[in-house]
């Protein structure tokens, strides 16, 4: 039973969300504000986290933040539509995705279940006893870049790269056809699901996040290449 956590400090948002995620069959945690939640967190792991952006005590993009130093775990932020300056942060700072309210608690709950789906490998990945070979399928080796597809994993020159799910599946969509251009339609393809909008500033600054991160190990990282007008390419060796 996957587990939620739930921080918004409106009492409504807390009842209504969580009685139809557990009708769906998820655990969910709720936590008033951002300090109860980052403790929540941190102690009790979940599977995903749903995060509102304005809190007392610690607002969603400071609990971000401090999450984002010691996990991966996906995180859905709640906005206002007037938020969209947040939302452009959050993203850079590695929010998996965004909803506005007021929202429909369908869309909610298709939104979780698409995170929770491209997160399933890397769960799947952790449960194995490391006695056993990777099969050669599941890596994706591009000169210093190393992808563990099962154990969503990423190195680069041996060096640990922690990435969200999101940023997993763009750089492994670039990574399987070095030189090849994808256009942003194409890497939201295969970053969401079908049914999940997101626009061309969303892989934008999932991009720059990735360049962010492998530069944070080797400042003169520049395998991703953008081609303005066009997309974006990982470049050949």
């Amino acid at each position: 039973m996957p587990k939620i956590a739930l921080v918004d400090d409106d009492r409504n948002i807390l009842t209504s969300v969580s009685l139809t995620l557990e009708a769906e069959g998820y655990q969910v945690a709720t936590y008033t504000d951002g300090v109860s939640g980052l403790d929540g967190l941190t102690s009790d792991k979940p599977d995903l986290a749903i995060l509102d952006i304005k809190m007392p005590r610690m607002d969603g993009m400071e609990l971000l933040r401090r999450l984002r130093q010691k996990s991966d775990v996906p995180v859905i932020f709640l906005t206002s539509k007037d938020e969209e300056i947040d939302e452009l942060f959050g993203l850079k700072m590695g929010a998996d995705d965004f909803i506005t309210k007021p929202f429909s608690q369908r869309l909610l709950v298709e939104r979780v279940r698409a995170i929770l789906r491209r997160s399933a490998a890397r769960e799947a990945g952790t449960g194995g006893t490391g006695s056993e070979a990777t099969p050669s399928r599941a890596l994706i080796e591009r000169g210093h870049l190393v992808m563990d597809e099962e154990r969503h994993t990423c190195t680069w020159k041996g060096q640990r790269v922690t990435l969200t799910v999101t940023e997993f599946l763009i750089l492994q969509s670039l990574a399987l056809r070095p030189g090849v251009v994808k256009s942003r339609n194409a890497l939201m393809d295969a970053a969401y699901d079908d049914q999940v909008y997101v626009d061309d500033r969303t892989i934008d600054s999932h991009i720059k996040r990735l360049r962010k991160k492998f530069k944070a190990v080797d400042d003169d990282f520049e395998m991703i290449e953008t081609l303005y007008g066009v997309g974006y390419r990982f470049k050949e060796q």
